[in-house]
């Protein structure tokens, strides 16, 4: 299976918060599935940290390759078909980093690794 790990199914994994479900631990950690984490949650994460809403251990420009290189997770490039498939989303949700997780998760035939029910509205395969 081709994962896309929310931004929090990132930070849990990488942080092996007690969080992050069993399920999601398992499809993560299993060698079969492809793991991808978005260039949205590298932003998302970069304006949490700005703002002190968020720490991470060193440096933000350090941090995020070392942890998809030590993860063997592979970085998801934002496209402008996921920009134009946003444009096309319902508003069943109103976070725009979610709205492009789901846009890319739809356009590359990805299930969403998440503890938010709301992205199955989307017709989204939600692992959680």
């Amino acid at each position: 299976m081709r994962l896309l790990l929310d931004t929090h199914a990132f930070l849990w994994w990488v942080g092996a918060s007690r969080d992050l479900s069993r399920r999601a631990r398992s499809a993560i950690g299993s060698g079969r599935n492809e793991c991808f984490v978005s260039i949205a949650s590298g932003w998302e994460i970069a304006i949490k940290v700005s703002l002190g809403n968020l720490k991470i251990e060193g440096a933000l420009d350090r941090f995020l390759p070392e942890q998809l290189a030590a993860n063997g997770f592979k970085p998801l490039p934002i496209d402008l078909k996921h920009c134009a498939r946003v444009a096309a989303l319902p508003f069943h949700h109103r976070d725009p980093f979610d709205r492009l997780l789901v846009a890319q998760a739809l356009e590359e035939e990805l299930a969403i690794v998440t503890v938010d029910p709301v992205f199955t509205r989307y017709g989204v395969k939600r692992v959680w």
